[in-house]
């Protein structure tokens, strides 16, 4: 394996790092509008990835509720904003999760939050959706999940093809939305019908 060419960066406070970036990238960050600046970054950083810091299982099982319901619960634009990965550019949108419980529920407000839970990490979008999808239905096991993400990704509007308008669609199918034709329209066509009313 390579060594790696950096110090070790551990002990280094992230606000030196980023004084060093500004620095690096041609500015002053002693300068009157910047000497701030890297206590705001690390703040900023800090918030925008505290996903890393939550446990989805305690996050979930504080509001799980034995039920008997066997339809469709849909939770429907839900707002996002998370860091791609590949850039540290933020990507933002709009999740919808459907699931069909099997004995148990989930209260509502908590599938928002395990949408931020996971956004507020270094992601894709593809990833993202996935990983909501796998967590409602490993801690409640429905007899089906769907959840659909659709964004915009500023690393695309910003930088490189710089499409302004260009939007991302990722889905994740799980139990009956995935084997039942019937169960996966009915959850498609209610986001569109919203779409279309929007």
């Amino acid at each position: 394996m390579p060594e790696n060419p950096l110090p070790n960066l551990q002990d280094v406070p992230i606000e030196a790092l980023l004084r060093e970036l500004i620095s690096r990238l041609g500015d002053d960050p002693a300068r009157e509008g910047l000497l701030r600046t890297p206590e705001r970054m690390a703040q900023a950083l800090d918030d925008l990835t505290s996903g890393y810091r939550i446990d989805p299982k305690k996050l979930l099982h504080q509001a799980m509720f034995s039920v008997n319901y066997d339809q469709m619960v849909i939770v429907k634009d839900i707002e996002l904003f998370s860091l791609c990965e590949h850039h540290l550019l933020p990507f933002f949108g709009r999740a919808h999760i459907a699931y069909l419980p099997h004995g148990k529920v989930i209260g509502l407000s908590k599938l928002a939050r395990l949408v931020d839970m996971y956004a507020r990490r270094l992601q894709v979008q593809e990833r993202l959706t996935q990983q909501v999808a796998d967590s409602i239905n490993e801690l409640i096991q429905p007899l089906g999940v769907g959840v659909v993400i659709e964004a915009r990704h500023l690393c695309m509007m910003m930088r490189g093809v710089e499409k302004q308008h260009s939007s991302a669609v990722t889905s994740a199918m799980l139990g009956s939305f995935r084997t039942e034709l019937d169960t996966r329209q009915e959850f498609l066509s209610l986001i569109q019908k919203h779409a279309n009313n929007a």
